[in-house]
């Protein structure tokens, strides 16, 4: 095997460089993942655009990853030579407070695959095999691909508490929105409502289950009222990572709703809240972002039974040499909402 590997560089915001680049030495409990496909992740435009993570250029990105194990350091056992796999891109110390209640984002010594340190836009990738989660090699690497982004969606339903019969109002149709709208009509949530500016994705969320879609902000409240009763609804989800969204989240849920906060904002955003009505109306905001552990698992199972339509996900595709015109038009092709660069 070479000692060298192509890698797409993200030299400075805005700019990819093609390089050669050390192949990583996977340690004794890692395992070296023979990368075969990545999706490119809402995170990864911020980080591109360089409004997240700017501090830890020049990177290499990519965390929807998926592949095949091509080497296994002398420790691990249970995964073999040529398996497909995903992996959990949050990297927590596993011991700690938070690792032993899943909750690693908040782990001290925390790093993320492709945001804090180098990640998947790349031939190989050294991760610890602890992260590794074997995959049906009856499911295509375009379709694993998904598991990391629906992992997200997972722990955000899980974390808001949704159950079936509840009214869901998500603001956002992107990709990670129409993830929502999918499993928020497996867990029966109704009445979906989804808003967006663009009608071309509100009315792909509406094709893969959402109840309403909106797309005239001046009208959502008043759809939402009609559509729950007169009350507002249980959960709001906000998709999109706007602080206006966010406060008008708290006017569309009932009194007892509360808003899922999901879309990331640009640091030090803050959000003013009415505490009276908020401790008299026993409303509450809950926050996720990142699936890990049970989630990816969990994740995973959905996609390989068929729980999710992912043509909407599959359509686009960029070589790693192309992943600089791919990164340069994706809001240019709103119709395709995720891309993925075939890596082998």
């Amino acid at each position: 095997m070479n000692a060298t590997m192509k890698a797409a560089v993200l030299t400075e915001p805005g700019h990819f460089k093609l390089r050669d680049v050390p192949r990583p030495k996977p340690g004794r409990d890692d395992v070296l993942v023979k990368i075969s496909r990545v999706g490119i992740c809402g995170t990864d435009m911020h980080i591109f655009n360089g409004h997240y993570a700017a501090e830890n250029l020049p990177m290499i990105p990519g965390h929807e990853f998926t592949g095949t194990i091509a080497e296994l350091g002398e420790g691990v056992k249970g995964l073999s030579f040529g398996q497909p796999v995903v992996v959990d891109m949050n990297i927590g110390c596993g011991t700690c407070y938070w690792c032993r209640r899943n909750e690693v984002l908040n782990c001290p010594d925390m790093q993320q695959m492709g945001i804090t340190m180098d990640g998947a836009f790349a031939e190989y990738i050294s991760v610890p095999a602890r992260l590794v989660i074997p995959a049906p090699d009856t499911v295509s690497a375009d379709i694993l691909a998904l598991t990391e982004p629906l992992a997200c969606v997972v722990r955000c339903a899980r974390k808001a508490e949704i159950t079936f019969g509840q009214s869901v109002v998500v603001l956002g149709a992107g990709p990670i929105g129409n993830l929502h709208v999918q499993l928020l009509r497996t867990i029966g949530a109704a009445p979906i409502i989804v808003a967006d500016l663009s009608p071309e994705r509100a009315e792909m969320a509406r094709e893969v289950g959402a109840d309403v879609v909106v797309t005239d902000p001046a009208k959502l409240r008043q759809v939402v009222l009609e559509h729950t009763g007169g009350r507002g609804a249980d959960v709001v989800i906000e998709s999109v990572g706007i602080s206006a969204l966010y406060r008008n989240a708290f006017d569309l849920i009932r009194k007892g709703g509360h808003v899922a906060a999901f879309g990331i904002t640009g640091a030090g955003e803050t959000l003013p809240l009415d505490i009276l009505r908020t401790i008299l109306e026993e409303n509450s905001i809950k926050g996720s972002v990142a699936g890990m552990g049970q989630d990816m698992h969990d994740a995973l199972t959905l996609l390989t039974h068929g729980r999710i339509d992912t043509r909407l996900f599959t359509k686009a595709s960029y070589p790693l040499e192309e992943i600089q015109s791919a990164f340069d038009t994706l809001a240019d092709r709103p119709g395709d909402l995720k891309t993925q660069i075939v890596i082998h």
